[in-house]
C-alpha cells in the first residue's frame, strides 16, 4: 500500500475522502478512496451540532479511531485549530492523533469558536510546535497546515500566501487555502511554495475536473464536507417534498440495499 505521504504528489493528485461514520469510510474505500479523512463539519452534523468549534478532541479522537478501524487505507483528521489556542496544546493533538494511528492531521489558523484568524506570528508558532511533535513521533506523519482566513474573510490572498509560506518553514507537510478568490489562484499557491499543496472541492471548485486540479499543480483534493453536505441535501429536498406536497418522487433514485450491503462487506 502505498504510504499516506507519497500519495502527495504535485500536478498528480489524489482524492481525499472526507467520510462522517464508518458505513460512509467503508463506501469510499470500497469505491477507490486511496486515503479517507474526517471532516469536523460532517461528524458534528451526525451528532446534531453545527460546524466550526463544536466537537472537542476526545470525540474526534474516538470518531477517528472509528475510521481507521473500519478501513485499510491511510486515515487523515480534520482536527479544526488543534483544539486549543496555545502551541503547547497544538503539539500534545498531533501526539494524541498519533497514538490513535492516524496518518496526519490538519490545523488550521482560526481561533475557533469564534471566526477570527490568530495573528500571523502565534499562527506559525503554533505550527512549528505541531512539526516538531510530529518530527518526535515513531511513525511517520503528515502535518498539514491550513490558512482559513481567506475562505472566513479574515484576510486577503497575499496574507495567506505569506502564511502558508512561513508554515513551511515552521515545518508543515503541507499546507492549504481553502477556496482561493479565484481557480486561477491555485497555481499562484502551488508556486509559492515547495510542499504540496492541498485543494478544496466545494462551492465553485467542483466544476471543475481532477484534470484541470493537476494542471495547477496541487498535489491533493479534499472534499471537506461537501459530499455529506450532498447527502443532506437529499434528505431536505425528500422531506420538504414529503411534508410539504406529499409527494415522495426524491426517494425513487435510491441506491439498492445489494450494492451497499456488497461494499460494506469489504
Amino acid at each position: 500500500m502505498t504510504s499516506f505521504r507519497d500519495l502527495h504528489v504535485a500536478g498528480n493528485p489524489f482524492i481525499l475522502a472526507n467520510a462522517w461514520d464508518i458505513g460512509s469510510a467503508k463506501m469510499l474505500a470500497a469505491l477507490g478512496a486511496p486515503a479517507i479523512a474526517t471532516s469536523s463539519a460532517a461528524f458534528a452534523f451526525t451528532q446534531g451540532r453545527a460546524d466550526m468549534g463544536h466537537m472537542n478532541r476526545d470525540e474526534t479522537l474516538a470518531h477517528s479511531q472509528e475510521l481507521i478501524a473500519a478501513v485499510n487505507v491511510p486515515v487523515s483528521g480534520d482536527f479544526e485549530n488543534g483544539f486549543g489556542h496555545d502551541p503547547d496544546t497544538c503539539a500534545e493533538t498531533v501526539r494524541l492523533a498519533a497514538e490513535v494511528g492516524l496518518a496526519g492531521i490538519s490545523i488550521e489558523d482560526m481561533a475557533l469558536p469564534d471566526v477570527r484568524a490568530y495573528d500571523h506570528d502565534h499562527a506559525v508558532e503554533r505550527i512549528r510546535a505541531a512539526a516538531s511533535a510530529a518530527r518526535g513521533l515513531s511513525q511517520d506523519f503528515v502535518l498539514v497546515a491550513r490558512a482559513d482566513g481567506v475562505m472566513n474573510g479574515c484576510y486577503a490572498l497575499d496574507a495567506a500566501i505569506k502564511r502558508i509560506q512561513d508554515f513551511e518553514t515552521a515545518g508543515a507537510d503541507c499546507v492549504y487555502i481553502p477556496l482561493p478568490p479565484a481557480f486561477e489562484n491555485l497555481k499562484t499557491i502551488c508556486q509559492s511554495v515547495s510542499i504540496p499543496v492541498n485543494a478544496l472541492i466545494a462551492g465553485e471548485y467542483t466544476s471543475f475536473t481532477r484534470a484541470q486540479f493537476a494542471e495547477t499543480g496541487v498535489a491533493r483534493l479534499s472534499l471537506g464536507s461537501s459530499l455529506a453536505r450532498s447527502t443532506h441535501r437529499v434528505i431536505y429536498d425528500a422531506a420538504k417534498a414529503m411534508f410539504e406536497q406529499g409527494e415522495f418522487s426524491d426517494l425513487s433514485n435510491s441506491i439498492s440495499g445489494d450494492i451497499i450491503d456488497e461494499l460494506l462487506s469489504e
